[in-house]
């Protein structure tokens, strides 16, 4: 279960704790200061969840007002959803909007390899570079093909993954 907290911008108001929408606007109603008025601005803030929704939460930006569809969020989105999401936005700046509404369909594709001459030849034994033949193989530059692959792809790493990706 993933615990957000309410932090009054008042500094005479008193914060709370929340795990959905509906418990934020049952506390939020009853909310007032020292002196009788009714808070209305807070600062949201990550408390407690899973370490995956601490990276959606930080790329998400969460704050008053798109908390409730960062609940919705991280209840229908499997982890490799998430983790998507997290590549998607935070690492290689796609639009968050775009990336929430279907994390799938984001023209991200995760090559789970150590670096990225290891990517380059993966490209060619797939056949990205045309059909080589095996006896030629030995003579290509993989070191080569791995800095031009630099220009287009980036290395992420996530606290929520312990081996390294490029997107």
């Amino acid at each position: 279960m993933t615990t957000l907290y309410a932090q009054p911008y008042n500094i005479d108001a008193t914060g709370f704790y929340f795990d959905s929408a509906e418990d934020y606007d049952a506390k939020a109603k009853g909310n007032f200061d020292r002196y009788g008025q009714f808070v209305e601005e807070y600062e949201i803030q990550f408390i407690d969840g899973e370490a995956i929704d601490v990276e959606v939460a930080k790329a998400w930006g969460l704050s008053q007002c798109n908390f409730a569809e960062f609940f919705d969020f991280i209840d229908e989105c499997d982890d490799e959803q998430k983790r998507l999401y997290v590549i998607a936005v935070d690492h290689c700046g796609i639009d968050h909007a775009s990336v929430a509404a279907n994390p799938y369909d984001s023209d991200i594709t995760l090559y789970h390899l150590r670096d990225l001459k290891e990517l380059a030849e993966e490209f060619v034994e797939e056949g990205l570079f045309g059909d080589i033949p095996e006896p030629l193989r030995f003579y290509i530059d993989y070191e080569a093909i791995a800095r031009d692959l630099s220009m287009d792809f980036r290395s992420v790493s996530s606290s929520t993954s312990s081996e390294p990706a490029f997107a």
